[in-house]
């Protein structure tokens, strides 16, 4: 049962969202063996706010706890500065789940646009369109760097290196160590703020799956036709995503007051401070938004939180080992500086890649082009400037002023604006945005799964820092909906852990979540290591490294 003496901050939505559909996704049913269990959730993220959506409408009692005192939405919400509205960290609404673009219908209906997909990398002070340009590439590199380009690829096929077991060499393996030098080693360097030559090649081959530079040349010289079935397009090259009208905000804000809707509850500025198993379920401890202590009761806990701040805050305590595991996680953080600007020097992409190696920006937003209603006045153009960085470095530290003037500095270097263009700007702050892995990281998430699975019972694990798993909205999604059949199942169908960065349900070959439904149903699942759904999916030191 959820405890009602504590006091409840409702989450009230401001945006309006006309003609939503009847549901379209699956509708969810609790055991019949009993009352609907009830739940609380850590996190009004994606995943946290999906699992409370599809629980409350299967009836269940659902009480969401969200630090953040006014928005939901996690590192997916839309941030507000005067009528400005930013996206942080750019979310592309396109997914191989057909259940997972059903659900975001569902939830927003005719509020979804449809966009191109515009980006380009900077780099040389010369722009190449992304996916790749044949003509425009060989224009800019110049015939003699094109040239050595070609050859270095050449050298690359013949004399591959034996077993890569850097970034750097998966990489030149694949497309040659000068274009490696161009396309790939400035930019992964600032958003990991590590060596290539220190950076696991199993990521490079996990996140830079399907593409290769004959498929990219092949798709630059003879453009092709998208296949109809989504699991068989390659993410990197799609050319138009959904996205919500007022930002990705819009899409949890909806979900959200559905939630509410359908009786949930969701407070707001309430911070976790520790979870204990009781003999009836568990109690969430957590510090309300006006300071008080207050206590959530519930059969089942689903946590989006950071995985080691969970594991250090459990009652029981957890062992020793799996303790020293979680505080061996460790994660990387950006920031991204808004600046509004008079677009004298304008620019149509979503977004830039930033290769060069001179200043520190990694990307840069052009929020227009991801909808226009996030930039309010016609007369003016918003980009975001994201910066990669650790929380307590330089850059963390500096104040918005310093940040904001920096950014600006370096929007001219780049030659995107003038001097006096820039209008405004606004700094957020986005701590905890990547996992990041060194060589033991498989170890420490393997030791605290199995102990967790052993010892709490009835806590779930869901979503990028809940998982401590790199991937994207609709992969966190896909493991809250898959935790929701299971607590509405009464057990464990399904081993959240085999959704891969595809939002598909993998135990074999390429067969989906829709695929494997009848086997689950029977109790079938693996639940070892190695069937962990990809959990490399963030860069991890090559082993011995520094």
């Amino acid at each position: 049962m959820v405890s009602t003496h504590a006091a409840a901050i409702i989450v009230r939505m401001p945006i309006e969202s006309a003609g939503l559909p009847a549901p379209v996704a699956p509708a969810l049913e609790a055991d019949d063996r009993g009352p609907p269990p009830s739940v609380a959730i850590i996190g009004a993220g994606p995943a946290g706010l999906t699992a409370a959506y599809l629980l409350t409408r299967a009836g269940a009692a659902v009480t969401v706890l969200e630090a953040d005192p006014r928005l939901v939405g996690g590192i997916s919400r839309t941030v507000e500065y005067k009528g400005f509205r930013f996206d942080i960290g750019g979310h592309r609404f396109f997914s191989k789940s057909k259940e997972v673009e059903d659900l975001w219908t569902e939830l927003l209906g005719g509020d979804m646009l449809v966009r191109p997909r515009s980006s380009r990398i900077l780099y040389g002070g010369k722009f190449y369109s992304y996916p790749l340009r044949a003509a425009e590439a060989l224009k800019n590199l110049g015939l003699v760097e094109a040239a050595r380009c070609v050859a270095s690829y050449g050298w690359a096929r013949a004399f591959p290196v034996r077993d890569p077991r850097s970034f750097e060499d998966w990489v030149s393996n694949q497309f040659g160590r000068r274009l490696f030098g161009i396309f790939f080693k400035t930019y992964t360097e600032k958003v990991w703020g590590m060596s290539c030559k220190e950076i696991s090649a199993d990521w490079a081959a996990q996140r830079i799956k399907g593409l290769s530079l004959a498929s990219a040349i092949w798709n630059a010289v003879l453009p092709q036709r998208q296949p109809r079935d989504r699991a068989k397009q390659i993410k990197t090259l799609i050319g138009s995503f959904r996205y919500p009208r007022k930002g990705p905000g819009m899409m949890w804000e909806a979900a959200a007051r559905r939630t509410v809707e359908q009786g949930g509850e969701i407070r707001m500025g309430c911070r976790v401070t520790g979870l204990a198993r009781t003999p009836t379920g568990w109690e969430v401890r957590h510090v309300d938004a006006d300071g008080r202590r207050q206590t959530v009761e519930a059969d089942h806990v689903i946590s989006s939180a950071p995985l080691r701040e969970l594991v250090l805050g459990l009652e029981p305590a957890a062992s020793p080992e799996a303790r020293a595991a979680a505080t061996g996680l460790a994660y990387r953080d950006f920031l991204t500086v808004a600046l509004v600007v008079k677009p004298t020097l304008s620019f149509d992409d979503n977004w830039i890649y930033i290769h060069e190696p001179g200043v520190k920006v990694g990307r840069i937003q052009n929020f227009r082009s991801w909808s226009p209603e996030l930039v309010p006045d016609p007369a003016l153009a918003c980009y975001g400037l994201e910066y990669f960085c650790f929380e307590g470095d330089g850059l963390w530290n500096s104040t918005d002023q310093e940040l904001i003037a920096l950014a600006s500095r370096e929007l001219v270097q780049l030659g995107l604006a003038r001097a006096d263009d820039v209008v405004d700007g606004h700094v957020v702050r986005q701590p905890k945005a990547y996992p990041v892995y060194d060589d033991a990281y498989a170890r420490h998430v393997a030791t605290i799964r199995q102990e967790l699975d052993e010892r709490y019972p009835g806590l779930h694990l869901v979503g990028r820092n809940g998982m401590h798993k790199y991937n994207n909205q609709d992969h966190a999604m896909m493991t809250a909906m898959l935790t929701a059949r299971n607590i509405l199942a009464g057990r464990p169908l399904y081993d959240v852990w085999n959704v891969n960065q595809d939002a598909e349900y993998h135990e074999d070959g390429d067969r989906g979540a829709e695929a494997k439904l009848d086997r689950e149903r029977d109790g079938g699942h693996d639940g070892s290591e190695a069937a962990a759904g990809g959990l490399r999916q963030v860069p991890a030191r090559v082993a011995g490294g520094a």
